[in-house]
């Protein structure tokens, strides 16, 4: 980049930024939120959308930076409603945990002229592709972050999934259900359901079974360059193919569910101070101290 320009494309001299102020979750409190900070922010950057609803497509809107007001799911469905044309993202926790919405409105405050100034790194993180097949023809595709999960359903009997890598018949899972996760997705369902933690910037995805049974069916990491295919030979009446939390469509007998590298990558926002560990310390309370005997 030349030292006379910004992150944004724009000379260091005129280096306002075109901001999306996004919202979701519990629309009355980020609408609330935003018009408290909108003033402060428009002194160090051009607000050219407000959206709280999800009704914009938001890849036809010219801007530099997403700032995304609620929790991680405001950040998933952020990530959605700018489909293949991916911005920055800001996230500002107004939630309690927050992997990826880190910042509390304060923080977000006292480091929005870092941000403004280009003082900051977009770190690319991996997203995917969700394509489901019915008689070898795509009938859905979608765009995803967090995770795929095959889940069972009702009548919530044991599910059987097959899983396929680079077409390769990997193990057949009997299981609740069946989680393809990338690393951000890595601390969501995939970590409630035993799998490991992966840092954010690993090309990788790992497959969670959901109460597997069968003991020995562990966690698996493999690289995002392959491509991942799941099976159900006889799904219950309830399952259904879940994509970043919401439901893509019910699995028949002759669905394969595909999961692949996407090409666009999401871009989260991390401001100094505020790395990868840090989150995870206050996130999961590892606080690296024991309390001593007797204390509450």
């Amino acid at each position: 980049m030349d030292a006379s320009t910004s992150q944004f494309g724009k000379s260091a001299a005129d280096c306002r930024p075109r901001l999306l102020l996004l919202g979701y979750g519990q629309p009355d409190i980020c609408r609330a939120e935003i018009e408290r900070m909108r003033p402060h922010i428009e002194q160090c950057a051009d607000v050219v959308l407000v959206d709280a609803a999800e009704y914009v497509d938001l890849s036809r809107v010219e801007a530099d930076l997403a700032v995304v007001f609620g929790g991680d799911g405001a950040i998933l469905r952020a990530a959605s409603q700018m489909g293949y044309r991916q911005l920055p993202v800001v996230g500002v926790n107004l939630g309690k945990l927050g992997f990826l919405a880190d910042l509390t409105p304060e923080d977000f405050l006292r480091e929005l002229p870092a941000i403004c100034a280009s003082r900051f790194r977009a770190v690319p993180h991996l997203m995917f592709e969700c394509s489901i097949l019915r008689d070898g023809q795509q009938i859905h595709r979608q765009l995803g972050l967090n995770e795929t999960a095959v889940l069972g359903g009702a009548p919530f009997e044991i599910l059987e999934v097959h899983l396929y890598v680079d077409a390769e018949l990997v193990t057949t899972y009997s299981c609740d259900g069946l989680i393809v996760a990338t690393p951000v997705g890595s601390t969501a369902h995939s970590l409630s359901a035993g799998g490991p933690i992966l840092r954010k910037d690993l090309q990788a995805f790992v497959i969670s079974p959901i109460s597997p049974h069968t003991l020995t069916n562990r966690p698996v990491v493999d690289s995002a360059e392959r491509e991942y295919e799941l099976f159900v030979p006889s799904p219950l009446p309830g399952t259904a193919v879940v994509v970043d939390g919401r439901v893509v469509c019910n699995v028949q007998a002759n669905d394969r569910v595909r999961i692949q590298r996407a090409e666009p990558q999401f871009k989260l926002v991390e401001v100094a101070g505020r790395g990868y560990y840090r989150t995870l310390r206050e996130k999961l309370g590892w606080s690296g101290s024991n309390r001593r005997r007797g204390e509450a």
